[in-house]
């Protein structure tokens, strides 16, 4: 996940942060005097974004040496030391705020990522995340959700059709809804729909729809539809599954079941770092 957009947003992230300096970190230490620190766990979690920390610290200053114990995906133990450090004390001072707020932001979605991906398994029902993103991270964000073990849905508006209730209100109809953009969209393209009722239901299989999202359906509401769909039409659920209700939603014949908390509400992991003087040079 080191492309140019990432190197953006840590040159963004560190300039917010650092862009007038650490006057109190330049205050105390002089540019010799040299530190160690490590970065572990205080909870049991998926780890994400270690390279990241790393690139963050190597931009702050190229004297940082960072060892990484971990790799992302790794499920860490509470107390887990994943990353070693070594360099000038100001230097890893200036960087620690901005390397932990990449990597226990991508490790909290990661670890619930976890979490969603262990409740499902053996259904054969992917979770997949939803365009819930924090804007300008959406990347690292849906690599995170990966990481965790659950899958990605469009990552952009040009990625795949999904018609939903709004276009289906301003185009008049469902049924015209996917028509229009049947006839637009490029060749072999899936077209999704929305449905809220029976009803917009058995309008999207009668308009050809390749997948169908209900949406905001309980359990039994999502059993009739399925038999309705008939395997006609992959199925997604979305809208009001909650890890607690998820399992009663990974239904034979459902497909997907995408959820924005795994993006939109995510607590940070918490991680720390944890500074021990090494020597000072004269």
């Amino acid at each position: 996940m080191l492309t140019a957009r990432t190197a953006h947003l840590i040159d963004f992230a560190l300039e917010e942060d650092a862009g007038l300096g650490d006057i109190t970190s330049r205050a105390i230490f002089p540019a010799k005097h040299r530190s160690r620190a490590v970065i572990d766990a205080k909870q049991d979690l998926v780890i994400c974004g270690l390279e990241i920390a790393a690139r963050v610290f190597a931009q702050t200053d190229p004297a940082i040496k960072v060892r990484l114990l971990a790799r992302d995906g790794d499920r860490v133990k509470k107390g887990a030391i994943v990353l070693r450090l070594e360099g000038p004390t100001g230097s890893i001072l200036t960087a620690e705020r901005t390397a932990l707020n990449f990597l226990q932001r991508l490790s909290g979605i990661a670890t619930q990522a976890h979490r969603y991906a262990q409740a499902v398994m053996g259904t054969g029902v992917r979770v997949v995340d939803t365009r819930k993103t924090t804007p300008g991270w959406r990347a690292l964000e849906k690599y995170a959700v990966r990481t965790g073990g659950c899958f990605n849905h469009r990552s952009s508006l040009g990625e795949q059709v999904l018609i939903k209730d709004n276009h289906i209100a301003a185009a008049g109809s469902l049924t015209k809804a996917v028509q229009l953009c049947r006839t637009a969209a490029p060749h072999g393209s899936k077209i999704e729909v929305e449905a809220k009722n029976t009803a917009e239901v058995r309008e999207a299989c009668r308009a050809g729809a390749d997948i169908i999202l209900l949406d905001n359906m309980t359990p039994p509401q999502v059993r009739a539809a399925v038999k309705l769909i008939a395997g006609r039409a992959q199925v997604e659920v979305s809208g009001g599954v909650r890890y607690e209700t998820l399992r009663s939603y990974a239904l034979p014949g459902v497909n997907l079941i995408s959820i924005g908390a795994l993006t939109h509400s995510v607590a940070a992991a918490d991680l720390s770092l944890d500074l021990q003087p090494a020597r000072q040079r004269k």
